[in-house]
């Protein structure tokens, strides 16, 4: 057995006075982070410890905060740090510009399925949340509530939870399914699985629609006025909750419409940024853009859920090569009119579905090689 987090999102409802008393706990929860942040940024001091012994005073004074509160931010500090240098290996100092609160579960909060307990600044309050698809996660055999986050959007507030369940694992002999996906621009997924079937997701009215988006951010940016600022960042967030939403539908409906144990066989994209930088100006911001990882997480995550798995393999030469008689040629394919000719035997097929082929064939590959004499 494996463990899985998903996060699972609700709106609470608040009163005008307990908006007003949640307003001013993220507020100060905020500011907090920023002046412990700034301290971090100045000693490059990230032990607990000493932290501790030198701003818990001071985080209960001037902000007013509880002591789980100020044990709370000195974490949330720490952890963001720590992301930072992981990724970018330098000390970059985090803003934290909007209001926000993290929740420590059955300290800081608790959830029941009639109502929502909260420590504030003011005590403890209890409020309604709108429950609708919450009721299986209180099942505290199966599923865990970890450290949930408290934010504002829009005059309305969320709380985000990771929920932490276990699921069980998929080995290699558990495989009845290979199922090939070619992510791509022109379709955002072509597969090709055990069955010999072949399946494409459009990316044309995608591609109209980020158009679109890209056109209007520069009519906004030429303005260079406040409103044009404002309304430039919220359709940048509109565009990034779209296209979200885009790879959960098509995510979610590749492992729906495939059986229990099967792989999903996926191009290792990592450096993919370096070679679209290398296409024309005028085409480059459809390609850097585009959200291959995104759509590649959310996949994971449901496939394990479900009882399959994802594996990445080289993508060397997957359109370049015919699944038919394995002759490998760059003029095999002619991307402008998105064509795969084989040069050798003649075959002729979707260059798209031609990456999908030779995917599928690489995991019945790795099938193989982990479970000998395997037929899948």
């Amino acid at each position: 057995m494996s463990k899985l987090t998903v996060t699972a999102k609700i709106q609470v409802l608040a009163a005008n006075d307990d908006m007003a008393n949640l307003d001013k706990t993220m507020l100060s929860y905020r500011d907090a982070c920023n002046f412990v942040s700034s301290y971090v940024f100045r000693t490059h001091n990230l032990k607990q410890s000493t932290l501790n012994n030198t701003l818990y005073t001071k985080l209960r004074s001037l902000y007013g905060l509880k002591s789980q509160m100020a044990q709370s931010v000195l974490k949330t500090v720490i952890a963001k740090y720590k992301t930072i240098l992981e990724n970018q290996n330098q000390w970059i100092r985090p803003d934290f510009r909007k209001p926000q609160y993290d929740l420590v579960w059955n300290r800081d909060y608790s959830l029941s399925a009639e109502c929502f307990s909260v420590n504030t600044l003011s005590g403890r309050v209890k409020l309604p949340y709108c429950s609708r698809g919450m009721e299986k996660y209180f099942d505290a055999d199966t599923y865990h509530f970890g450290t949930a986050k408290l934010v504002k959007r829009h005059s309305k507030y969320f709380l985000h939870i990771p929920v932490t369940y276990e699921v069980p694992d998929v080995s290699e002999p558990d495989i009845c399914n290979v199922v090939g996906i070619d992510r791509g621009i022109n379709f955002v997924a072509a597969t090709y699985d055990s069955r010999h079937r072949s399946g494409f997701v459009s990316g044309k009215a995608i591609k109209q629609k980020r158009a679109h988006y890209s056109e209007l951010r520069k009519q906004l940016q030429m303005r260079q006025t406040p409103s044009a600022r404002r309304r430039l960042k919220a359709v940048g967030q509109r565009e990034n909750r779209w296209m979200q939403d885009v790879n959960h539908c098509v995510s979610k409906a590749l492992v729906e419409n495939n059986p229990r144990h099967t792989l999903f066989v996926l191009e290792d994209l990592s450096g993919i940024r370096n070679a679209t930088e290398r296409i024309r100006l005028k085409h480059r911001y459809v390609s850097v853009s585009w959200a291959f990882y995104d759509i590649e997480q959310k996949l994971k995550y449901k496939a394990k859920a479900k009882g399959s798995m994802v594996i990445n393999v080289n993508p060397r030469y997957t359109s370049q090569t015919c699944p038919v008689c394995g002759h490998t040629e760059k003029t095999n394919r002619s991307k402008k009119i998105h064509l795969f000719c084989c040069k050798n035997c003649g075959y002729r097929s979707n260059d798209d579905r031609i990456g999908a082929m030779n995917l599928y064939r690489m995991g019945i590959d790795y099938i193989q090689s982990k479970v000998p004499d395997t037929v899948v």
